[in-house]
């Protein structure tokens, strides 16, 4: 059964639209990477600050994996010039974040 992986992002109001125009640039980055099903940035419509990453993984094991490799480190600011000052990168856009973890209990298509 697949795994969810909810990262939530609070975002000033005035920087949402420049986090959804990050991540629709890096869009199709995740296509090969073993245990990954799919993806949603889900937008507040309540007034609220946090953003959701929104993951699907086959397995936990995929998802530890993809989280220790340098593809991960570089697209998040980590590793050997991978970090704004070196690589000319913008500053990050949310500021804080956390991650949630669940199972599939239900469900229907």
């Amino acid at each position: 059964m697949s795994i969810v992986k909810i990262n939530a992002i609070t975002v000033p109001a005035d920087s949402g639209d420049e986090l959804g125009r990050r991540f629709a640039a890096h869009g199709g980055s995740m296509a090969g990477v073993a245990g990954f099903e799919g993806f949603e940035l889900l937008r507040p419509t309540d007034g609220r600050t946090q953003w959701l990453v929104l993951t699907r993984w086959a397995d936990e094991q995929s998802f530890e994996a993809w989280k220790s490799s340098q593809d991960f480190a570089r697209a998040h600011g980590r590793g050997p010039g991978s970090g704004a000052a070196a690589s000319g990168r913008p500053a990050p856009v949310g500021t804080s974040s956390e991650l949630w973890s669940y199972t599939v209990a239900v469900e229907q298509q």
